[in-house]
């Protein structure tokens, strides 16, 4: 079933979570235990991310370091087809633009359309780890809506061989990410919201929010979406903070705010337990007030600990 129609035909805010796949070599029964975990909250569905390789420097025998690529995190359509098969939840497969050229997209996207994934989340991708400015491959996109235009044109029957006979249409829903406190490479929230209408026009058909703390940045984000004239549905995401770490790493890594309050009810705790059962009572009541205010649903992003997740919903819905 395609997230817009779920969307369409929801009676409440819906509960979806998002995974990450396992590191190369990691077991998969620790994400499947995850999705036993949260499964029986009957979220509406569940994302699986994907990433881009990355670059490493191995030292060599005559002690200099060799440069190679590695892909970190593979599988995100193998799991996409597993769990939704095996848990019987549709699946939304992220899709992305950094290391990968328009024929490698659309192989991917017609794996995904063979194994019955209906639903893609569209996106650039950040730059791989050490490098500063995303750069596409030779023959790849610099911005999603040109993703998300490809997959609009496969939705149509138009391949990237004009050439194919009888090449049949796939059935794609699509959405994006937005970014209630900006992109971090956007020069300002004003232009970034211009940006997401772009991916809006070119075919996706919801939003689902980066991260944040304050509910009141998401109720102005959508304001000023809707005043930019996108009217698809924007889906807020939150995470449980789960260490003290975070205090650092969030902002830097997603180019978030934490709001006063929060950071000195953190830094007011001594141990990991009391700042986990401060980051989820914090998310519980960021959720409980969207859920009040009838959001289409909650997004939250688990990172592969289900832990936090499961006290907030069992605490929300």
């Amino acid at each position: 079933m395609q997230v817009i129609d779920i969307l369409n035909e929801a009676k409440r805010p819906l509960f979806t979570f998002e995974l990450v796949p396992p590191l190369k070599g990691g077991n998969v029964e620790t994400l499947l235990e995850s999705v036993r975990t949260l499964a029986q909250y009957e979220p509406a569905y569940i994302n699986i991310t994907n990433h881009q390789q990355e670059v490493v420097y191995l030292e060599r025998e005559d002690g200099l370091l060799e440069r190679r690529t590695v892909h970190k995190r593979p599988g995100t359509i193998a799991l996409s087809a597993l769990i939704q098969y095996t848990f019987q939840i549709p699946v939304v497969a992220h899709l992305i633009c950094g290391g990968m050229d328009t024929d490698q997209l659309e192989d991917a996207l017609v794996e995904l359309n063979f194994l019955g994934i209906e639903n893609i989340l569209a996106l650039r991708g950040d730059p791989p780890n050490g490098v500063k400015r995303f750069v596409p491959v030779k023959g790849g996109y610099e911005h999603s809506d040109q993703l998300v235009t490809q997959i609009a044109q496969l939705n149509e029957g138009h391949y990237l061989d004009s050439q194919l006979q009888n090449a049949q249409k796939t059935h794609f829903c699509t959405g994006v990410a937005g970014y209630p406190e900006k992109h971090a490479e956007a020069p300002n929230l004003t232009s970034d919201i211009q940006m997401l209408k772009k991916k809006v026009d070119a075919g996706a058909q919801y939003i689902v929010t980066q991260m944040f703390f304050d509910n009141s940045v998401y109720y102005r984000f959508v304001d000023d979406c809707r005043k930019a004239g996108i009217t698809v549905p924007i889906i807020p995401g939150l995470k449980p903070i789960g260490s003290r770490r975070d205090l650092a790493t969030i902002p830097q890594t997603f180019h978030v705010d934490f709001p006063d309050e929060l950071v000195q009810l953190l830094s007011g705790a001594n141990k990991l337990a009391e700042i986990k059962d401060i980051g989820v009572h914090w998310c519980t009541e960021q959720a409980r007030d969207l859920i009040a205010h009838n959001v289409p649903g909650v997004h939250f992003y688990t990172l592969g600990k289900a832990e936090a997740v499961e006290r907030i919903v069992k605490a929300v819905y």
